[in-house]
């Protein structure tokens, strides 16, 4: 039985940069909102300061509430540990919803324990697929969706997708929440060119790297094709490279790729640093669907060192090209980068956060 509420406490489950991303928007739009007490459960999946702790200050977000401090681990583990922690915290503070964002092992965790509490389940960014269930991420859309309550859509595609599988209730497009953010402080991510001094960089005069998908970093093949990159490129890359995919290329003996007198190497790198050096690149090189998303906010090229993307209408615009794990394709694509004519801001208008918000609000009733 739902029951309408004066006033709801939300628990808001993050655990991983993207995670992060998407909550300061919602959680700013939340705190003008009398009527909503959120709080914020962080589990630990990135542990490390330079993926979390950085985040958290340089968005002006507050330390979560809880920190379950799960750590690294094998992903069912991983997963097992985040309930078992979860539920306590659930048990504890009685929300009246949860909310999960994204598809990593956090979300997927968040939606098992809301549906085991029988807890309404609001899921930002659903919809989104893959169609590769050998990819970990896409098992965790498919798990949160399957259970969900709400589904905060930021394309059409992914109201698209909901519809052939039969879920239209409760179901919005409201753009993406890591766009919003970028859209509030598009100025100062313009006027930040120390991050370009620092490095010696020139704007459109460098490409932008990141990998860290189990995809290229587990299959030594994969990875060994993205790192033979660097040697034949013509501008400098700045690659600010993962923890995961740092012990990979230590684990498959693969430090002398590193060797090359054009890569910048970095350790993992700020919001508002990425959005600049995104914004100035030349190309990005990525198979972040973070990074995918924001090169085309900023109509940088971007070539995507993955089989597939769920970011559909940046690769029809023209702004994102698939090259998957394989040299050629991606030298060429960047030789031959499109002049796109078509930006349909696909991906909101950076209100998403604000109608996310309304439509809870608008929807207050709670089992």
């Amino acid at each position: 039985m739902w029951q309408l509420k004066n006033m709801i406490k939300i628990i808001s489950v993050v655990g991983a940069r993207p995670n992060f991303m998407k909550i300061a928007p919602l959680k700013r739009a939340f705190d003008s909102r009398e009527q909503i007490e959120a709080i914020i459960v962080h589990t630990g999946q990135h542990y490390d300061a330079q993926l979390s702790d950085l985040f958290f200050k340089e968005l002006n977000l507050p330390m979560p509430k809880y920190n379950l401090g799960i750590g690294s681990g094998r992903p069912a583990w991983q997963m097992g540990m985040m309930m078992l922690k979860l539920d306590e915290v659930v048990e504890k503070e009685t929300p009246d919803m949860i909310i999960v964002y994204g598809d990593t092992n956090s979300t997927a965790a968040g939606a098992i324990v809301a549906a085991k509490n029988d807890l309404p389940l609001i899921h930002i960014e659903a919809g989104l697929r893959e169609f590769d269930r050998r990819i970990p991420e896409e098992v965790n859309k498919l798990l949160t969706d399957a259970v969900a309550d709400y589904y905060f859509s930021p394309t059409q595609t992914g109201v698209d997708n909901l519809k052939k599988v039969g879920i239209t209730h409760n179901v919005y497009n409201t753009g993406d929440v890591g766009i919003d953010l970028i859209y509030q402080n598009l100025e100062k991510i313009k006027q930040n060119t120390a991050i370009l001094e620092k490095h010696h960089l020139s704007q459109k005069g460098y490409y932008f790297m990141t990998c860290h998908r189990a995809n290229n970093t587990d299959k030594v093949e994969n990875l060994r094709a993205i790192l033979s990159l660097f040697k034949q490129l013509d501008l400098p890359v700045i690659f600010p490279m993962h923890p995961r995919t740092k012990a990979a290329i230590e684990r498959h003996g693969l430090q002398k790729m590193l060797d090359a007198p054009n890569l910048i190497l970095s350790p993992p790198i700020g919001f508002w640093d990425t959005q600049t050096l995104v914004r100035f690149a030349k190309a990005v090189i990525t198979d972040s669907g973070g990074i995918i998303k924001e090169s085309y906010f900023h109509r940088t090229p971007g070539v995507i060192i993955d089989g597939q993307t769920e970011w559909i209408e940046t690769v029809e615009e023209g702004w994102n090209t698939i090259a998957g794990p394989n040299t050629k394709k991606v030298l060429y694509f960047l030789a031959n980068l499109p002049v796109p004519s078509h930006h349909s801001n696909c991906l909101g208008d950076g209100t998403a956060a604000q109608q996310i918000v309304n439509i809870i609000k608008n929807h207050q009733y709670v089992k």
